[in-house]
């Protein structure tokens, strides 16, 4: 099982904040967890870090956070992931469906996926396998 993690999980689970949901924080916590960051997803955690709306003090502290650890592989927005985003209309805004594009697209290759996400905009749409 591969996991791919919405912007508010990474986030979250890296300043230890109790919204996180608890199946998505024993996934995090896991290390056999395999896990799945789009690039759209990191773009918006940095943006977040950046402008000071969250307990992360550093951008580059996210940052260093994301490569010491090993489970996590970023996944690039790539012409397949923005190809896949054409048919989710359900989902209304543009980064939500580039975040369950790719985990549809990891789908598509055959991978069991399901994304750890609290976003209704992404939930509602029944578009993608959710863990919160």
């Amino acid at each position: 099982m591969k996991y791919v993690i919405d912007t508010h999980a990474v986030i979250w689970f890296f300043e230890g904040n109790p919204r996180l949901g608890i199946n998505a924080k024993a996934i995090l916590s896991s290390p056999d967890s395999q896990l799945v960051l789009p690039a759209t997803a990191l773009a918006e955690a940095v943006w977040i870090v950046d402008r000071g709306k969250t307990s992360i003090p550093s951008v580059n502290d996210l940052l260093s956070a994301l490569e010491e650890d090993y489970r996590i592989v970023v996944y690039p927005l790539n012409k397949e992931v923005i190809e896949k985003t054409i048919y989710l209309s359900a989902i209304n805004e543009m980064h939500d469906r580039q975040i369950a594009a790719t985990a549809l697209v990891l789908a598509s290759t055959g991978e069991n996926v399901k994304l750890l996400t609290c976003d209704l905009n992404i939930t509602n749409s029944g578009l993608v396998p959710i863990v919160w």
